[in-house]
């Protein structure tokens, strides 16, 4: 089933401007981006579980560390 909705103009162009090809539809666009969303909310989670049992097992380098290492 389709329907139709209303936008700004300014929200068709920019949908316009991140279709991958001309014929592309907004619905394929709008698939595109929720798909990144999800993809993206998912991956953010797990690297911030990452980040925190490393902080928490005490595998981290403070900044002052990195800095000597490097030289700086």
């Amino acid at each position: 089933m389709s329907t139709t909705i209303q936008i700004s103009n300014e929200m068709q162009e920019q949908l316009n401007d991140l279709k991958l090809f001309s014929r592309e539809t907004y619905n394929d666009v709008l698939e595109r981006i929720f798909e990144d969303m999800q993809e993206l909310n998912e991956n953010t989670k797990k690297e911030i579980e990452q980040a925190i049992k490393e902080i928490e097992s005490g595998h981290y380098k403070t900044h002052e560390e990195v800095r000597k290492e490097l030289g700086f």
